[in-house]
């Protein structure tokens, strides 16, 4: 077992991130009442990621109900290596993002609200690119909907009965 971690616990899988933290204020009678609301994103760097979002009056909480959320909503990706087998784009409510498979040695080239998303899922050479609403919460969205429109190659090409290296040609 590596550093000490049980294989039955299921928080020791994943890697964590508090991608935006956003205070509210409620105005009543007597003043204003706070509470907090967390966009956490959630992957263990081997094609599985999610994102949560949590709300509470406390910031540690609001963290564990983003976190939580995010382990419910985690997905499955379809990599090629260490990048994404083809191009994709997706769009959610006026978020338009855009990726693109990079050769080795690029890295991620991604924007604040895409870069742990894509850090998360396990791939390491990608250029994305996020266009109109820059909200956080929709462009992460955008961004996680073009994960889940990934295919596999090699299933493709079997439908199609054609060789992986000719399905984008």
């Amino acid at each position: 077992m590596q550093s000490g971690k049980k294989p039955s616990e299921k928080n020791s899988l994943y890697e964590e991130k508090l991608v935006k933290l956003n205070r509210v204020a409620k105005v009543v009678k007597g003043g204003r009442r706070f509470s907090f609301a967390a966009l956490m994103v959630v992957g263990d760097k081997k094609g599985h990621v999610g994102i949560g979002y949590g709300k509470a009056k406390e910031v540690p909480d609001a963290i564990r109900k983003g976190i939580e959320d995010a382990k419910k909503n985690l997905v499955k990706i379809n990599l090629k290596g260490k990048t994404i087998p083809h191009e994709v784009k997706a769009k959610f409510c006026k978020s338009i993002v855009w990726m693109k498979p990079a050769s080795e040695g690029t890295g991620i080239i991604a924007g604040r609200a895409v870069r742990p998303l894509v850090e998360f899922a396990g791939i390491q050479n990608i250029l994305t690119k996020a266009h109109g609403s820059h909200n956080t919460i929709n462009t992460l969205k955008a961004a996680l909907d073009c994960l889940r429109k990934l295919k596999n190659i090699r299933i493709l090409a079997e439908n199609r009965a054609l060789l992986p290296e000719k399905i984008f040609e």
